[in-house]
């Protein structure tokens, strides 16, 4: 394309936020990323400050691209933005925040409120109208927990929103979200019809209180003049509905032919599929795509990222202080070390449930578990197994989709943890599935780039998103030997669950 217009995506994550300037065709003129915690005030807890972690990334992260790049007036073409989902952020009557946001699946505190919830509207009830179970990545719960816990500051709500939408109203003054992020309010939302269902609402919270539902490649509004000042970007810019950060990330990898389905190894693994037929299965999260006429089965696990990060907090010292003074990867230096080490670990099973667990156990209560220790095991080796046991898992939601007729014909690896080569190796061998590598592995920022020119009508399908925008890489192919040493260790750890349940939640009921 000759038109010299440009795109900007900025996407807000777990642990941190990144913004891309993007040309028409694929070029990235410009990026920005800064790091933010999120807070863990409790166990099974997990919350980010709206106003000191997402507005703040975002207008940070605008002006700081800005200034990259020296831009002509009206060269913007359009912004989009995408953020963690689904967040719980209640709003008073000015549409401030009341309290730091409720963080998606990782945050657990609502499973008194998703057992009763269920035993009132039955799970059937619940399946049939939202594709889903209640799980802790739903909004329902959540918001039946604020009602219940904090009712001072219930009583001051006028509206519930979740994070991309808290930023498209910054920018625009409008509260929407979109399609794809809408069903994960379960049980609010009704997602053959696409609308939310008042009889669900309405015992929890009132209808108003939720915002109005888009295509995520619809246009939200303008900047308006306040935004602008705060965000330097021009008043009457075009901002995108917007999306979850990992629908962004699955459509930066080209992930959106049926068949595809986005690998996105971050803080926690979420899996999407693209899927040209609406399927569910209740142990998974069915929902529609970015793009109209497109179906999405989604699942997630709850500490891939996560769990890496503590052992390397926890068991690398010495390798973090030699990060400190040469810059070598922490990660890296263990990775080698893992490598190093025979695939299963020489006896090791690691169930990743270190903060409960997502699909397609859906167990808040699931904890960590190390299996097989002996003497002989160094720290080489649980490594090695807290990689493999997070591929177990992904294993396990794979054949979980695959027996509702959705196996993936396509792997697509993006996110911090893609950058790892052994991970991504383990990941292959356990599940037998070779995997598409992009050349670069720019994230989410790049997706809302791409649907910011969806919604301004300068796109109008994913041609140039999958002939320009991605480029691959690599391929990463199984290996047969080792396959089938997995193969056999997969079995005992997709035992292994089922025979501790019982103790686990013992374990969880008294420590929390």
């Amino acid at each position: 394309m000759s038109d010299d217009r440009v795109l900007m995506g900025i996407d807000i994550g777990t642990s941190g936020s990144k913004g891309v300037l993007v040309t028409l065709d694929g070029e990235v003129l410009a990026e920005q990323t800064t790091a933010h915690d999120f807070d863990l005030p409790r166990p099974g807890w997990a919350e980010h400050d709206a106003d000191a972690v997402w507005w703040h990334d975002f207008c940070l992260i605008s002006r700081a691209l800005l200034r990259q790049v020296s831009l002509k007036p009206g060269q913007l073409a359009g912004v989009g933005c995408s953020a963690i989902a689904p967040t719980m952020l209640p709003l008073d009557e000015q549409y401030r925040p009341l309290r730091p946001s409720i963080l998606y699946g990782i945050d657990t505190r609502a499973a008194a409120e998703i057992d009763e919830l269920t035993g009132q509207l039955g799970q059937e009830r619940i399946y049939e109208i939202t594709g889903q179970f209640l799980t802790s990545q739903s909004v329902g719960p959540k918001v039946l927990w604020f009602k219940r816990h904090e009712p001072e500051l219930y009583g001051r709500t006028r509206k519930i929103v979740t994070a991309a939408t808290y930023l498209v109203y910054r920018l625009t003054g409008r509260f929407v979200v979109d399609n794809y992020v809408a069903p994960y309010f379960t049980p609010f939302f009704n997602v053959q019809e696409l609308r939310w269902e008042p009889e669900l609402v309405e015992p929890i919270c009132p209808l108003e209180w939720l915002p109005e539902t888009a295509w995520s490649t619809e246009a939200a509004g303008v900047v308006t003049r306040q935004a602008a000042a705060e965000t330097g970007l021009p008043e009457g810019l075009p901002v995108a509905v917007g999306t979850a950060d990992a629908a962004a990330e699955a459509i930066s990898a080209g992930a959106i032919d049926p068949g595809d389905m986005m690998v996105m190894y971050g803080t926690t693994m979420f899996l999407i599929q693209a899927l040209d037929t609406y399927r569910r299965h209740p142990s998974l999260w069915a929902s529609v795509y970015c793009v109209p006429g497109q179906a999405a089965l989604a699942a997630g696990m709850s500490t891939s990222g996560a769990l890496i990060q503590w052992f390397r907090d926890e068991f690398a010292q010495h390798e973090l202080e030699l990060e400190r003074q040469t810059g070598a990867s922490a990660y890296q230096q263990l990775s080698q070390q893992a490598a190093a080490t025979p695939a299963g670990s020489a006896g090791l099973i690691t169930l990743p449930y270190f903060s409960g667990e997502r699909t397609p156990i859906n167990d808040p209560h699931a904890r960590g578990l190390i299996m097989g220790l002996t003497l002989t095991h160094r720290r080489a080796h649980l490594y090695r197994s807290c990689l493999e046991g997070i591929a177990y898992g992904l294993r396990h939601n794979i054949e979980t989709m695959a027996s509702v007729g959705a196996m993936p014909k396509r792997l697509v690896a993006v996110g911090g943890g893609a950058q790892d080569a052994l991970w991504l190796q383990i990941c292959s061998d356990v599940t037998g599935m070779p995997q598409d590598v992009p050349e670069r592995t720019l994230g989410a920022a790049y997706g809302d780039a791409y649907l910011a020119g969806y919604a301004t009508g300068i796109f109008h399908d994913s041609q140039p998103l999958k002939q320009q925008w991605v480029k691959l890489a690599k391929v990463i192919e199984p290996d047969a030997q080792t396959a089938s040493v997995y193969a056999e260790l997969y079995e005992i750890y997709h035992r292994l669950y089922r025979q501790t349940r019982e103790e686990m939640h013992r374990l969880a009921e008294r420590f929390g």
